[in-house]
């Protein structure tokens, strides 16, 4: 299994950004996807999900700004971001996880938000 996510890059507040998440390698209809971000020095903080039941989770610093979809397959994932804030500053990483071991992580990308 490889999972790889891109459209991190640098942006100023307000601005948007569209982080996609490719997975390759099984069947992951029956997977809960999910984007984690991460900051030095503090704990991964889980942004948005997609259960196997199709429900849709977002945290409470993202809710109403960040945009979780899918295709049919749930090979690629997309997570749209707009009006960015500079706390969302950090490393996005997509995770497919179906068990305990059949939990896969992507390298992560970096998002910078500042002006």
């Amino acid at each position: 299994v490889h999972i790889a996510e891109s459209g991190g890059g640098s942006v100023q507040p307000g601005e948007s950004l569209r982080l996609s998440c490719v997975a390759s390698g099984s069947n992951f209809g029956g997977y809960t996807i999910s984007w984690y971000r991460q900051v030095p020095d503090k704990e991964r903080e889980l942004v948005a999900s997609l259960s196997n039941r199709g429900t849709l989770y977002y945290s409470q610093a993202v809710r109403g700004r960040f945009t979780f979809s899918a295709d049919d397959g749930k090979n690629t994932n997309y997570l749209q971001m707009t009006n960015l804030k500079p706390e969302d500053t950090a490393v996005y990483s997509c995770n497919y996880w179906l068990s305990a071991i059949k939990d896969y992580w992507g390298q992560g990308t970096q998002v910078t938000v500042s002006s």
